[in-house]
């Protein structure tokens, strides 16, 4: 069976192909995507000969297909990005002029709005995304209350003592054309500190994660909810291993 992955170091898109779509006489090509969050282009060194770090899987990537050496963004930082991946349109078109959506921010994304999730899954893929989601989501609350929902301003945010982890959430990513989710709601460094899995949390919080810096004073995270699975030194290699299984079991079907 083909694979329609996009991956990303703190996104990983996956896409498969249905089955009963590969009788069809044309085969639709494998995608690979991979977002990683503070890479430049010196740090790989099929770029960047001194390079600190050697890349030599992803240098025969480039070897064996297409380099770019000029491009362009509208805003660097990780929200916006991902909001015009999975969109098409220019970050500037929501409410998000400035920053990033918190842990606890509504989302960003209306479902309504076509993703390229929703286009895959139209033409016969399998949608799942593993990783950081970053784009908002909308929390199911201990009152009742959905309180947002959308993104509007980044003061919406839900109140982090209402949020029922015990409840699926309101509105995620399953909204937004994928079958299969995997995620931490935001950056590694904001609360909550919680896996989920299918817009529901695999473990409910049981702690409070003190806030941490280390040497480097740009490496820390907020004083927040953490869940008794969440090491934050884990949950790369937890994401990259939830994207191989996933991979290998869609190649079965």
């Amino acid at each position: 069976m083909n694979i329609k992955l996009i991956l990303g170091v703190s996104l990983f898109l996956t896409f498969s192909l249905n089955a009963e779509s590969q009788t069809t006489t044309h085969k639709s090509p494998n995608i690979i995507y991979i977002l990683a969050d503070d890479l430049g282009i010196g740090d790989l060194s099929v770029y960047n000969e001194n390079s600190k770090i050697q890349t030599p899987h992803l240098d025969q990537l480039a070897a064996d297909g297409m380099r770019f050496t000029d491009a362009h963004t509208s805003s660097s930082v990780c929200t916006p990005t991902r909001y015009g991946i999975l969109t098409g349109r220019y970050n500037w078109r929501t409410p998000l002029k400035q920053f990033v959506t918190w842990g606890n921010s509504p989302m960003l994304i209306k479902d309504d709005r076509a993703t390229v999730a929703d286009i895959l899954q139209q033409n016969g893929y399998n949608t799942a995304n593993i990783g950081k989601w970053h784009l908002g989501l909308n929390w199911s609350m201990k009152n009742g209350n959905e309180e947002f929902d959308y993104f509007s301003g980044i003061k919406d945010r839900f109140k982090a003592h209402q949020m029922d982890y015990s409840k699926p959430l309101k509105k995620g990513a399953l909204d937004l054309g994928f079958d299969y989710s995997f995620m931490i709601p935001a950056s590694l460094n904001m609360p909550p500190f919680v896996y989920l899995e299918n817009d529901k949390v695999v473990k409910e919080p049981t702690g409070i994660s003190v806030q941490k810096r280390s040497e480097n004073k740009y490496a820390y995270w907020i004083k927040g909810p953490v869940s008794g699975d969440f090491v934050h030194e884990e949950v790369l290699p937890v994401f990259v291993d939830k994207t191989v299984s996933y991979i290998k079991e869609k190649a079965k079907d």
